[in-house]
């Protein structure tokens, strides 16, 4: 287990795209991110508009990645369902 006073580091390596933006001015973005100088991972999480804070997020290899845009695209989400913000969960069936 991690020294819970450790600090973190990162980087972001390369800037994809901003996700969404909250009326805070935090991103939820997909970047590369190397953490604590170790190989840079696909990141999804939100930043704040400094980049010094950021909240949990997911981080992805290249094959976990490649295997989400395999998913998605073999099961596009519906434009209705992508918009919910009733928090109701959509379910995706697996073929």
């Amino acid at each position: 287990m991690a020294d819970s006073n450790s600090e973190v580091t990162f980087a972001i390596v390369e800037h994809y795209g901003v996700l969404a933006t909250e009326s805070s001015g935090w991103t939820k973005e997909f970047n590369l991110v190397s953490w604590n100088q170790r190989e840079a991972k696909y990141d999804i999480r939100s930043w704040a508009p400094d980049k010094k804070k950021m909240r949990r997020g997911i981080t992805l290899t290249g094959l976990e990645c490649d295997t989400l845009k395999r998913l998605l695209n073999r099961h596009p989400l519906a434009s209705s369902a992508s918009n919910t913000s009733n928090g109701t969960p959509v379910q995706i069936s697996q073929s």
